[in-house]
């Protein structure tokens, strides 16, 4: 059975930092594209970030990038999201996701989803 599990998460002040981690078990990691959303109250859910199998590429929504930085270590089945220069409008639950052969912002297209670690920046 495949779980994602999400980490990391809390209250901030604006301009702070947080990095959320996410550990996968019960799927091969290193074989998963992993990708990083997010969703607000009375929002759908959005794509922040992406990273290929072997971290040769990212890809980054264009709110975020800049700011926030994606990044896995597949020794430790773990994918990273270090956020910088937070502002209020970043509060959401922010969920992991992993995708076998996409690459790219289609929520649907990925396969197993974490619960989700709330973050919550103050103004």
């Amino acid at each position: 059975q495949v779980h994602l599990v999400e980490s990391g998460g809390g209250l901030v002040q604006a301009g702070g930092s947080l990095r959320l981690s996410c550990v996968a078990s019960g799927l091969p990691f290193s074989m998963y594209i992993m990708g990083w959303f997010r969703q607000a109250p009375g929002k759908e859910r959005e794509f922040l970030a992406a990273i290929t199998w072997t971290s040769n590429n990212t890809y980054y929504t264009d709110s975020v990038k800049g700011r926030f930085t994606i990044s896995r270590d597949n020794a430790k089945n773990t994918v990273y999201l270090q956020m910088n220069s937070l502002k209020p409008e970043d509060t959401a639950v922010y969920y992991c996701a992993g995708a076998r052969s996409y690459y790219g912002a289609v929520r649907n297209a990925y396969d197993y989803w974490g619960q989700g670690t709330q973050v919550t920046v103050s103004s």
